[in-house]
């Protein structure tokens, strides 16, 4: 389903309903992130455990409130932390780097995860700690943040929806971060 059809059926549901609870779609690999990873040389890696900031509160992980009764919410196992891991997890197989006995192990906290869909400009951010070892020893170490600002309209309808789907895109974002930062890159070469 394309991106404006999709728009279009959460705010007809939205008009119906005066709520709806936006699951986002699972993440899909980008070509530009695929074409980082292939750009260089680097070594297969799986992707370890992703979690919550401890002292961050649960709800940060799991919804995120968007004008009255509306939300969005992660498909994967109802985490934001889960579903900027599967981001990275769809990444590094598109770019055939994926192994899940490889010796490096690349591991990430979700620090800060918000989304307004204020009337006027709507904003989104999502801040996570990644870090890379390598038969155990620490070879990355880095935070990295992504931020979304759009026009956002006074109507519901319309404006709950581009704010999921902006929020939605800050993951790949991110992801694009991480895979293009040379220190990352050099923490992953063979």
């Amino acid at each position: 389903m394309h991106c404006a059809t999709r728009l279009f059926a959460l705010a007809g549901v939205l008009l119906t309903t005066g709520c709806a609870q936006i699951t986002m779609g699972p993440p899909q690999p980008t070509v530009e992130n695929t074409q980082a990873l292939r750009g260089s040389p680097l070594a297969p890696a799986q992707v370890g455990v992703f979690t919550l900031e401890a002292g961050k509160p649960a709800a940060m992980d799991r919804s995120h409130a968007l004008r009255g009764a509306n939300s969005v919410q992660s498909p994967i196992q109802g985490s934001f932390a889960q579903y900027l891991r599967e981001s990275l997890v769809v990444e590094l197989d598109a770019a055939g780097l994926l192994r899940p006995d490889a010796q490096t192990v690349i591991t990430g906290t979700l620090l800060h995860s918000a989304v307004d869909p204020a009337m006027g400009t709507g904003t989104a951010s999502l801040q996570a700690r990644f870090v890379v070892t390598r038969s155990g020893q620490p070879r990355y170490a880095k935070e990295l943040g992504a931020r979304a600002e759009w026009e956002s309209s006074f109507m519901a309808a319309v404006a709950v929806p581009l704010a999921a789907a902006h929020y939605q895109g800050l993951y790949r974002q991110l992801v694009g971060q991480l895979v293009s930062d040379p220190d990352f890159r050099r923490a992953l070469a063979p």
